[in-house]
């Protein structure tokens, strides 16, 4: 089967090295395993950061969003059948899906929305799983919760936040104020149901006092964590709760102490990986986030299609990704 692979970590995304096309055997399902013939794939900055950082001893194919059709089914599996359409976002110590076939779990596969192409269910997956673990599982607001409570989302512009504003704007009486310092950015935020957009490129307690808020509930910190926390200890309410997802190279929590603040992480990989009880949850989720979408209420993230799936166009997709410039999801389709 085609696949794109790299051999070598920490290579530049405009190295030709980087991402590769190769060809693989076509994997063969364990017992609670999905066959997936691929058709559509999203990037993220997982896949940027494990291919510039996990070093590797053969062909390591990455990629953690896709959707497809089951092609084959292991012993055990109950949830699905050969030729239903699934989307899914993976687990992060197994080959991935940019290859034309990949396995994946039931437990953590759920069935695509009806309502979206390919391309468009792509986007939602592994940030959907994001969003809603942080804002339920993390930050514990309810559904239907959350009245008369600010959430601030760093970084809503991006793949997470973009869903994450949805569902929070759609599923909780929170107030909404997403950050991003670009005009298109601006309106896409907005667009995604943000009640306020601030810039996070300026100081943020004064953008917020502006609102006529003077604390914020909540904070989901997306991205450049490090370099925001100290205002985000700041605009904090005594007793808020503050979620983070990305990478910072070091985060004292000593500073969180004298407002009794809540540091959440959210990692979405963490149920696969340990194949916890409740690894079936993010079954769950996917299921009903493609309700929702069937229903109206979440729509697609999709930012940019950047044509088929090969190793050209994913390293232009990576590049784009390390430019922290992206819009919504980058998507690939086809091979």
């Amino acid at each position: 089967m085609k696949a794109i692979a790299y051999l070598q970590h920490g290579l530049p995304a405009d190295d030709p090295r980087a991402l590769q096309d190769i060809d693989l055997p076509q994997p063969q399902p364990g017992p609670r395993d999905l066959r997936v013939r691929v058709q559509a794939i999203a990037v993220n900055p997982a896949d940027t950061k494990v291919r510039m950082n996990a070093p590797t001893d053969g062909p390591r194919v990455l990629g953690w969003d896709a959707v497809g059709v089951v092609d084959a089914v292991g012993a055990e599996v109950t949830l699905f059948r050969p030729g239903e359409t699934v989307w899914f976002a993976g687990a992060i110590n197994r080959p991935g899906s940019y290859a034309e076939y990949t396995l994946v779990d039931e437990r953590i596969a759920g069935h695509a929305p009806r309502s979206l192409s390919p391309a468009q269910a792509a986007a939602l997956p592994l940030t959907a799983i994001t969003a809603w673990e942080l804002l339920f599982d993390r930050l514990g607001v309810p559904e239907g919760g959350g009245a008369g409570q600010t959430l601030l989302v760093m970084g809503a512009a991006g793949g997470v936040g973009s869903i994450l504003v949805q569902l929070a704007r759609q599923l909780t009486g929170l107030t909404v104020i997403g950050t991003a310092s670009r005009a298109e950015t601006r309106e896409w935020v907005l667009a995604q149901g943000a009640h306020h957009v601030i810039d996070h490129a300026q100081p943020l307690a004064p953008q917020l006092q502006a609102l006529g808020i003077e604390a914020v509930h909540h904070v989901a910190s997306l991205t450049h964590t490090e370099q925001h926390y100290p205002q985000l200890v700041e605009v904090l309410a005594p007793q808020g709760h503050l979620a983070v997802i990305d990478d910072p190279a070091t985060l004292d929590a000593v500073p969180l102490k004298r407002k009794s603040l809540s540091l959440h992480w959210e990692f979405m990989f963490t149920r696969p990986l340990f194949a916890t009880p409740d690894m079936q949850a993010q079954h769950d989720l996917l299921q009903r986030v493609a309700t929702l979408v069937d229903e109206g209420v979440l729509k697609t993230t999709l930012g940019e299609h950047y044509g088929r799936i090969d190793a050209a166009n994913l390293r232009r997709a990576h590049a784009a990704l390390e430019s922290h410039g992206a819009r919504g999801k980058i998507v690939l389709e086809g091979f």
